[in-house]
C-alpha cells in the first residue's frame, strides 16, 4: 500500500544539517502491524511523518497505492491524511477547552461530515469511554485521553493508524490497554505504523524496522503474514477524494467555522473581552463625537433658518474723511421710496422689508418689560421666518394706516403675561395703547442676544407713531433663488448708486451683507467640527483593531500546537486562515453592536447632563458598525495568514 524509493530528509539546526533520513527504501502492505524503533535522533518519528503526509522529502518518491505522493499540492495532502490516516500522538493533542465526544468529532468538520456525529459516539464507546464522553481532558487519566486520541483517529474509518509513541505518557496497565485496542484494531483491518522506543511494547507488532543515524539497520517479520483486506481501496480512496466532486462535498461549511470559532472566544474569555472592549470603546466614541457634530449642526441650522432663505441685508455705511470712518448713515440714509425701487426688480427679487429698530418699554397691568421692537412690513414675516405660531401678522392695510397693532415673541409674552393668552389684549408702548395680535415663532437664544426678546409693529407706525424716524435703518431684500443672489446684489448696488448719486468711491456709505456667505462659513465649520470629532474617535477605533490584531498574534502562539493538530486531521491552510478570521470579525462585530449601543447611551446622557445638541444619525452607525468589520479583516488578516502557514509538525513539536 505504500512505498518508499531513496528517501532523503535533512533538516538545517542553526548552522548544522541533521541528515534525519538517508536513502531509505521501504514497502508496507496493507494490515500490517508495524513497529519503528531507534535511538532518539535515529529518524524514526521522522520518517513517520513522512509516511503520515506531515512532512515532504527533500528527494525520493513516495507512492500511496499507485498515487506519486511527492506532487501533490498541500490541501490535496490534507484531504489524503484526513480521509486514509488516522494519528495518535505521545502528548495526545487533545483540546483542552472541549469534552471527550467533541474532540472525537473534529475530524468530521475538515471531511464535510458533521451530520455523522454519532460515529464519533460510537468510536468513544468502543475505547471504553462511554460514560465519560461528556468530560473535558483535564477530567480524563492519561490513558483514558489517549483513547480519545484513538478515537479521534478512527472517526473518518481511515486504512492506517498513525500511533507516535502512544504510550510514552502512560503507566503500565495503561499501556497494556492501548496496545490491545491497538492490536484489534489491526484484526479488523487497520494498517498500525507505531513509533516507539520500548521493547515491550514493540513485540506486540509483526514488523519491527530498526533505525539509526537516519538509516533502516534491520526489518524483521514475525507471526503470520496479514491477510491483504484493502489491497485496492488506497487507490479507490484516494481517487475519490481528490475528485472535484468530493472536494465540493468536503468544504467545511461556514456554521461550522463559526462554531469553532465561538468555541475559541468562549475557551478564553478574558482575551476575547479585552478585545471586544477595544472596538467597543472605538465605536462608542465614533457614535458619539458624530452624534455631538450632528447635534451642532442642527442647532446651527436652525438658528440659520430664523434669517430667512436667500437673504441681502442692506444697511447704510460710513464715509470716510481723510482716512477716519464717520457714523452710519452720514451719507446715504434709506428711505421707502428706496423700498419700493428696490422691489421693483422683480426678475431678480422676491420680497423686500424695510426695518427699522429701537428699545421700547412694554407695560400690561402691573408688570412691565423693556424689549427690542421693530418696525417691518408685512413681507416680513415670510421672509426672516417669522410667521407668528399663535394669531396673525399685521396685513397691508393696517401698514398704510399706521395702525397700533403688535406681534410679540415668546419672551416678552412670559414676562408679561406667564400663562395667559395675550391675543386681543391691549398693552402700552412707550405710553402708546397697542393691540397684541399675534406671537413670534420661538427662535432661542444665541451668543449675542435673546431673539424671543422682541416685538414687532408696522413700520409706518414705528417710523411716524413710536420713534419718530424718516428714514429706515436697513432693508431686507429675498432673491428669487440662491442663484441670483450675486445679481440681487449687484442690482440693488447699482439702483442706490443711482438713486443717490453717489460716485464709484461712495459705495462704502451703504453695506449689502449676503447672509448665505454666512450660512456657508458656519456650515463649513460645523462640517469641518464633526470631521475633526469623528477623526479624532476613529483614532480609538483604530487603537482597538492593534490591539486585536495583538491579541489575535499572541493566540496564534498559544495554540500553535492546536493549529497542527488541526493540520494533521485534515485542515488546509484555508481552513486555518478562515477561522481565525472569522473569530477576529466577530469579535470586532459585537464589540461594533455593542458600542453602538454605549455610543447611544453616552450621546443620551450628554443631552441630559450637558444640555447640548445630539443626534445619532443611520449613517454614524453604518459607518461605525462597516469600519469596526473592516478593522477585524484588516488586523485579523496577518494573524490568520501567519497561523494558517505553519507547518504541522513544527506546530506540533511546539512548547
Amino acid at each position: 500500500m505504500i512505498e518508499l524509493k531513496n528517501i532523503y530528509k535533512t533538516y538545517q539546526m542553526g548552522k548544522v544539517e541533521v541528515k534525519a533520513l538517508q536513502d531509505i527504501s521501504l514497502k508496507i502492505e496493507s494490515g500490517e502491524f508495524l513497529a519503528i524503533m531507534g535511538p532518539s535522533g535515529s529518524g524514526k518519528s521522522t520518517l513517520m511523518h513522512v509516511l503520515g503526509l506531515l512532512d515532504r522529502p527533500d528527494s525520493g518518491e513516495y507512492l500511496l497505492g499507485k498515487k506519486k505522493i511527492n506532487d501533490l499540492s498541500e490541501e490535496e495532502l490534507a484531504a489524503i491524511r484526513n480521509r486514509l490516516a488516522g494519528f495518535v500522538f505521545q502528548q495526545f493533542h487533545l483540546l483542552p477547552r472541549i469534552t471527550a465526544l467533541e474532540n472525537a468529532e473534529l475530524p468530521l468538520i475538515y471531511a464535510g461530515k458533521q451530520h455523522l456525529k454519532d460515529r464519533a459516539k460510537k468510536n468513544i464507546e468502543e475505547v471504553g469511554l462511554g460514560d465519560r464522553m461528556n468530560h473535558r481532558p483535564n477530567e480524563l487519566s492519561g490513558g483514558q485521553q489517549q483513547r480519545v486520541a484513538i478515537a479521534r483517529s478512527l472517526v473518518n474509518d481511515p486504512l492506517i493508524i498513525f500511533a507516535d509513541e502512544p504510550t510514552g505518557n502512560l503507566d503500565s496497565k495503561s499501556k497494556e490497554e492501548i496496545i490491545l485496542i491497538l492490536k484489534d484494531l489491526n484484526r479488523k483491518g487497520k494498517t498500525i505504523i507505531m513509533v516507539t522506543h520500548e521493547p515491550e511494547v514493540a513485540v506486540h507488532a509483526r514488523r519491527v524496522i530498526n533505525m539509526r543515524d537516519g538509516n533502516i539497520i534491520s526489518d524483521t517479520r514475525s507471526g503470520v503474514e496479514p491477510e491483504d483486506l484493502a489491497k485496492n481501496q488506497a487507490d479507490e480512496i484516494i481517487n475519490k477524494v481528490l475528485s472535484r466532486s468530493e472536494r465540493t462535498a468536503r468544504k467545511t461549511k461556514f456554521l461550522d467555522y463559526m462554531r469553532q470559532a465561538i468555541g475559541a472566544m468562549f475557551s478564553h474569555k478574558m482575551r476575547s473581552f479585552l478585545s471586544i472592549l477595544g472596538i467597543l470603546i472605538g465605536v462608542a466614541a465614533v457614535i458619539a463625537m458624530l452624534a455631538l457634530g450632528q447635534g451642532a449642526k442642527e442647532s446651527i441650522e436652525q438658528q440659520l433658518a430664523s434669517l430667512g432663505s436667500n437673504l441681502l441685508v442692506v444697511r447704510p455705511g460710513s464715509s470716510k474723511v481723510h482716512g477716519v470712518a464717520m457714523e452710519a448713515g452720514t451719507v446715504t440714509r434709506f428711505t421707502l421710496q428706496d423700498v419700493a425701487d428696490i422691489a421693483k426688480l422683480s426678475n431678480v427679487i422676491n420680497s423686500v422689508s424695510p426695518s427699522v429698530t429701537g428699545r421700547g418699554q412694554i407695560v400690561y397691568a402691573n408688570k412691565n418689560w423693556n424689549t427690542r421692537v421693530e418696525g417691518v412690513s408685512t413681507d416680513y414675516a415670510t421672509l426672516r421666518a417669522s410667521s407668528p405660531t399663535v394669531g396673525r401678522f399685521f396685513t397691508e392695510e393696517e401698514v398704510k394706516m399706521r395702525s397700533r397693532v403688535i406681534v410679540l415673541g415668546a419672551t416678552v409674552v412670559r414676562e408679561l403675561f406667564g400663562d395667559t393668552d395675550p391675543i386681543g389684549e391691549t398693552i402700552k408702548l412707550n405710553l402708546v395703547n397697542f393691540k397684541v395680535i399675534g406671537i413670534l415663532p420661538v427662535k432661542g437664544a444665541n451668543t449675542f442676544h435673546d431673539q424671543d426678546d422682541t416685538a414687532m409693529i408696522p413700520i409706518t407706525t414705528a417710523m411716524f407713531r413710536v420713534f419718530g424716524k424718516e428714514y429706515v435703518d436697513s432693508i431686507y431684500v429675498e432673491a428669487k433663488s440662491a442663484d441670483l443672489l450675486d445679481a440681487a446684489q449687484e442690482g440693488i448696488s447699482s439702483l442706490i448708486i443711482k438713486q443717490h448719486r453717489l460716485n464709484k468711491d461712495g459705495e462704502d456709505s451703504f453695506q449689502i451683507r449676503n447672509m448665505a456667505d454666512i450660512k456657508d462659513t458656519l456650515e463649513t465649520t460645523t462640517k469641518t467640527m464633526s470631521l475633526l470629532l469623528g477623526s479624532i474617535a476613529a483614532i480609538s477605533l483604530l487603537v482597538g483593531g492593534i490591539g486585536i490584531m495583538n491579541i489575535m498574534l499572541v493566540s496564534v502562539t498559544e495554540r500553535t500546537r492546536e493549529i497542527g493538530l488541526r493540520k494533521a486531521i485534515g485542515a488546509t491552510n484555508k481552513d486555518i486562515m478562515v477561522q481565525f478570521l472569522i473569530e477576529a470579525v466577530l469579535m470586532s462585530f459585537i464589540g461594533g453592536i455593542t458600542g453602538v449601543a454605549l455610543g447611544i447611551g453616552i450621546a443620551t446622557l450628554i443631552t441630559i447632563f450637558a444640555g447640548w445638541a445630539v443626534k445619532v444619525s443611520m449613517f454614524s452607525i453604518i459607518l461605525a458598525t462597516t469600519f469596526s468589520l473592516i478593522i477585524g479583516v484588516v488586523f485579523g488578516l496577518w494573524p490568520a495568514q501567519k497561523a494558517s502557514k505553519l507547518d504541522p509538525i513544527e506546530a506540533l513539536r511546539y512548547e
